[in-house]
Parts: C-alpha cells; sequence; structure tokens
C-alpha cells in the first residue's frame, strides 16, 4: 500500500492518469462524495462561508453508492487516525500557523514573496524627522502545491453483503490507507524529503537549507551520557537560534529511541527527570516525540509563522468513484496540506537540527 504526491495543472491535467479521469475539470471535492439520503441521491455543494465555515446545500444527481451514515462513518475513521498520526502537523494547527486557500484543486503552486530588512526606527521629539528612507527588497518565490493520497476499493458484493447482514460498513481499509496519508504527511515534516514542481520545492525541517546546525557529539541514549550533557546540547540549539534573531517560543521532537530517555532521573539525587529540567529552560512550550525522525536526530523550532505555517488546503478525506458497471468501487483519502518553512532573505531560521 503506497501513497502519492501529485498535482494538477490546468493545461496539462494529472501527472498521475487515474487522478485525471477521476477529477477531470471539476475541481469540487465534493462532487465526489454522493450518497443516499431518504431514498434519494445527493452531493453536498458549498453555497458561501458563514461565521468562518462552509455552508452545503444538497444538490439532487444521477447515482451514488454510500449511504449518507456511511459516509459519516468514513469521516469519523479518517478524522480519528489523522488526529492520532499527526503530531507535528497538529502542533502547527493548534498553534494557529496555517494559512488557507481556497479552490486548492485549481492551484499547483503558491507564489508569496519575502522581504529583506526594512532598516532601523528612529527616536526624535516631533516625529517629523526622516528616517533612513530604505527600501525593503522583495523576492518573488513559489511553494507547490501537491496532492496527497492513497487508495482502495469495495466491490459491490461485499458492500451488499455487509448491508444485509446488518453489519456495520468495515473501515479496515478506511484506517489503513489514511494512516498511510497521514504518516506522509509526517515526512514532509520529519524525514529528509523535498518535492519540487513549478519552480518551488517543498522542504522538510531536516531537508531546508537555512537551518541551524548544532553536531551532536554523543548519543543521548548512549551509555554514560548525564542529564547535564543533554541541557547543554539543548542550550546550544537555544544559542544558535537567537543568534539566527529567533527567540521562540519553541518546540522540541525527539526521535523515539529518546522517548525513555526523558523520564531518566537529571542526574542522582536530583527530584526531576532530565525532561523536567529541560522544560525549566525559558520558551520551551514542549518537548514531543516523532516517530518519524530518523535515530539521534532532535528538531527544535521556533513556533512562528515567520519560521513555519501549513498552507491548508483541505483536511484528508475519501472520495469514491464506480467502474466496472459499478461493480467495483474506488475509495481515495487525498488531502492538501503543504509545510512552508521560512527564512529571511539573509538565511536567518528560526529552525535547528541536532544531529
Amino acid at each position: 500500500m503506497s501513497t502519492k504526491m501529485d498535482v494538477f495543472d490546468q493545461d496539462k491535467g494529472f501527472s498521475n492518469p487515474e487522478l485525471a479521469n477521476m477529477l477531470g475539470t471539476r475541481f469540487s471535492v465534493h462532487s465526489l462524495r454522493p450518497y443516499w439520503y431518504k431514498g434519494r441521491p445527493y452531493v453536498n455543494e458549498q453555497m458561501g462561508v458563514k461565521d468562518g465555515k462552509p455552508v452545503y446545500k444538497k444538490v439532487p444527481v444521477a447515482n451514488a453508492t454510500l449511504m449518507r451514515d456511511e459516509w459519516i462513518e468514513i469521516d469519523r475513521v479518517v478524522q480519528k487516525i489523522a488526529r492520532e498520526r499527526l503530531t507535528g502537523v497538529s502542533d502547527l494547527f493548534n498553534a494557529g500557523l496555517t494559512y488557507n486557500i481556497s479552490n486548492a484543486m485549481g492551484k499547483t503552486v503558491l507564489e508569496y514573496q519575502d522581504m529583506s530588512d526594512p532598516g532601523s526606527a528612529n527616536i526624535s521629539m516631533d516625529g517629523a524627522t526622516m528616517g533612513q528612507g530604505d527600501r525593503p527588497k522583495y523576492l518573488t518565490k513559489y511553494l507547490p502545491i501537491p496532492i496527497i493520497h492513497g487508495d482502495f476499493t469495495i466491490d459491490q458484493r461485499s458492500l451488499e453483503a455487509s448491508r444485509n447482514s446488518g453489519d456495520a460498513l468495515d473501515t479496515t481499509m478506511v484506517e489503513a490507507v489514511t494512516r498511510r496519508v497521514s504518516e506522509k504527511l509526517e515526512d514532509l515534516l520529519f524525514t529528509d524529503t523535498s518535492f519540487t514542481y513549478g519552480g518551488g520545492t517543498i522542504y522538510s525541517y531536516i531537508s531546508d537549507t537555512n537551518g541551524n546546525d548544532v553536531t551532536l557529539s554523543t548519543n543521548w541514549d548512549a551509555s554514560g551520557k548525564t542529564g547535564a550533557q543533554i541541557l547543554s546540547d539543548v542550550q546550544d540549539m537555544k544559542k544558535a537560534m537567537i543568534n539566527a534573531k529567533h527567540f521562540g517560543p519553541y518546540m522540541i521532537y525527539i526521535p523515539t529511541d529518546y522517548e525513555t530517555v526523558m523520564g531518566d532521573d537529571y542526574t542522582t539525587g536530583y527530584p526531576k527527570s532530565i525532561r523536567e529540567r529541560l522544560m525549566e529552560l525559558e520558551n520551551i512550550n514542549g518537548i514531543k516525540v516523532a516517530d518519524r525522525l530518523a535515530s539521534d536526530t532532535v528538531v527544535m523550532v521556533e513556533m512562528n509563522s515567520s519560521t513555519i505555517r501549513m498552507v491548508n488546503g483541505f483536511s484528508p478525506r475519501v472520495v469514491q468513484w464506480s467502474s466496472q458497471g459499478g461493480m467495483v468501487h474506488h475509495f481515495k483519502v487525498m488531502t492538501i496540506q503543504v509545510p512552508q518553512i521560512r527564512a529571511d532573505q539573509d538565511g536567518n531560521s528560526g529552525l535547528c537540527i541536532l544531529a
């Protein structure tokens, strides 16, 4: 079972022919979620936005495969699994570090600009003194907006058998594919991966070219590594961030093999664990395990929009279409969510890697 990333080009279509055949030029995810409700097939069509939330109405269509309650169960499973697996991505959403884009299916790249330092402020008694008049320099950059997706199928006979038995729809495959999609999202943050398209590149915390690097002299789980040495490593990371003009707050991500280390005593006779001692450092918001992070690699991220934000088209959801005369039903778990790691024109970054 694999998960893929693909980009729709309005002139060329999808590089993946299957996506091209499925979505065509319709760009609406909801058009691929038909459902039966009170004996009639419908899709939900967005009519606008009220109080910051989309407003939908039911639109009759020719046919559907799943019942309304079956879609509700699928969506419940997708949301539950996504919340379980998205450690780093969830932190960005919880901190409000997001940039929402409309009609995400119709965009292949995000065009944005970074700005040079505009100069210093002035102090005067009358406020009339002219400043230096430094004119900021803007650079236009591009961020690819791919679709992350995974697939599964249900044949019509299995679907009918499930309904006739009175059992709930088996969501095992939904869970498995959603986990793969969620892991791919985490890979975009915590593995040495990148994705290039349309003159821009998506970088991860690890592959980003502007991050501050600190050398790890001894692995944290090595025999003889002391709490004081681990504290010193984290202080070195903070110092690198401060030197890069990024002052926090910070989140620290550790690999799975360091999780138990955090619970060890800071030192013999000291009434706190290593985790508790690290959390006493100023501007440390948390220490979390990122299971997609490579062994012996620690990431410190300034939780600020000048460092990182999640470009959000839509959260993981399922779409459906049929083939072979309606005997086979294809399902795709898909999302458009892309991390955007940012630095100023001088390369100052709020990201530090200890490895």
